[in-house]
């Protein structure tokens, strides 16, 4: 019988057969040919001789095999190689042992301080006398209920013991505040962030082998347009809008203070023009913490301009990522530019304001090139002159800051806010500059800010 034919016989049938099928198959053919068939069909197919004369003599005994047709088995009882965990009966202990040493109770493991991988683990385990492959190992961990897993943040250190009666308070609270239609805020600074050609976390469709390039080291540009931002935050619960400050000094409280006041300025006053008071929640640490006395003066400040009363709810220690602003802002910032090096000021001041999520959030960004400088003092008697009312409740934690009376005569109606609220136009230079009283810029000066119009917010147009 021809060779090419049977091996063109097999390979057409080869997709569809399994390990038993395949010995019968070339068994078939080794009886069709007779005498030195067996060594023929072995070198036409490839299927060893052992496992041709196997087959052989399941094809002279069809009554046998009936039984193992029934149960669609390939292979007789007991059959095949035995796993290495049979004939290795403490490889699975000794595996145990080196993935979790300390719980097993083996401190002094070789592996205790080094990166266990599984071609680690499975040179270790040779060293100790057991013949295993990494792919083995790897096996032997999913069977132990063993996967690779991150760390996860979960512990919040110790928790005050009116932690919870706290967030109910804050609760409460906010609630009543929002059926008045009065303004609550989440407050809070974002991670600061290198501006320049940086790598940023995440991933961003690119061209097949064309990643956008970034530098290798990450240290601070000493450049105009490069450095170090720092992002405060104010999201309105009530309107789910959300405004930031990037600032590019120091993150202090005046800086805080500084954002909240712009986003009253630009966003507040047009979405509570009735509003008497205002609700701030914010964590208890950084330039908003409860114990800081310039984030207390500060906001007498504002109360003083604005003229409304202040109330202020911190959470408590080591639960800042309760705060709202954390979830309903900030990571749908950090999913925006995920992916993209945040070249310019400009850059990042463009992806916030453009940041949005399927329930309709609108963010407004602007840039704040004022200085902050650090280590301003508030004295114990400059802290006495403030107003503030603290609660019943933990009046650390809450507290309202009302206007001064003998600052009264500084405060402006809220139909001269509106009227201040009303667009300006100056003509230089070949550019026209559309801005706010208060907020006057000179035509030379570039205005970098992004979400702005048309809600008020300057922009600059050549003609």
């Amino acid at each position: 019988m021809n060779h090419s034919d049977i091996q063109r016989r097999f390979r057409a049938l080869a997709p569809f057969l399994d390990e038993r099928m395949r010995r019968l198959v070339a068994a078939s053919e080794s009886e069709v040919i007779g005498y030195g068939g067996v060594s023929v069909v072995a070198r036409a197919t490839g299927v060893s001789r052992r496992a041709i004369t196997e087959g052989v003599k399941e094809l002279k005994k069809p009554k046998s095999q009936k039984a193992r047709l029934e149960e669609a088995r390939i292979r007789r009882r007991g059959a095949g190689r035995k796993r290495t965990v049979d004939k290795d009966s403490s490889l699975l202990e000794d595996l145990d042992r080196l993935v979790d040493p300390v719980t097993r109770g083996d401190p002094e493991s070789p592996l205790r301080w080094t990166c266990k991988s599984v071609r680690r683990l499975a040179e270790e385990l040779q060293h100790e006398g057991h013949a295993v492959s990494y792919q083995t190992v790897a096996e032997l961990l999913h069977a132990l209920d063993y996967s690779l897993q991150a760390n996860q943040k979960t512990l919040e250190g110790s928790q005050h013991a009116d932690r919870d009666e706290q967030f109910e308070y804050i609760n409460r609270k906010a609630r009543r505040y929002l059926k008045q239609g009065e303004p609550v805020i989440s407050v809070d600074t974002k991670k600061k962030e290198l501006v320049g050609d940086f790598k940023n976390a995440g991933r961003d469709w690119e061209l097949q082998g064309q990643p956008e390039a970034v530098r290798v080291h990450d240290f601070e540009i000493r450049e105009p347009d490069k450095g170090k931002v720092a992002p405060y935050g104010v999201y309105d619960l009530g309107r789910n809008t959300g405004w930031v400050s990037v600032g590019v000094d120091h993150d202090t409280a005046a800086f805080a203070v500084e954002s909240i006041r712009r986003w009253w300025r630009w966003m507040g006053t047009r979405s509570y023009p009735q509003a008497k008071r205002l609700l701030i929640t914010a964590d208890s640490g950084g330039s908003n913490g409860a114990r800081v006395r310039l984030w207390k003066w500060e906001l007498q400040k504002l109360a003083d301009e604005i003229g409304l009363e202040i109330s202020v709810c911190h959470f408590p220690p080591g639960t800042s990522k309760w705060n709202k602003i954390e979830h309903r802002l900030f990571s749908f910032i950090t999913m925006n530019w995920r992916g993209r090096p945040l070249r310019s000021f400009e850059t990042v001041v463009n992806l916030i304001g453009n940041t949005t999520n399927c329930g309709g959030l609108v963010v407004r960004a602007r840039l704040d090139r004022r200085k902050y400088p650090t280590g301003k003092k508030v004295s114990a008697k400059e802290l006495r002159a403030l107003k503030i009312e603290r609660d019943d409740f933990h009046g650390d934690w809450n507290y309202a800051i009302k206007p001064r009376k003998e600052h009264r005569a500084r405060l402006r109606t809220r139909a001269e806010l509106r009227d201040q609220a009303k667009p300006r136009t100056w003509r230089g230079y070949g550019v026209l500059l559309v801005t706010h009283g208060h907020e006057t810029r000179s035509p030379r000066r570039p205005v970098v800010s992004s979400g702005l119009t048309p809600q008020g917010c300057s922009c600059s147009v050549k003609f």
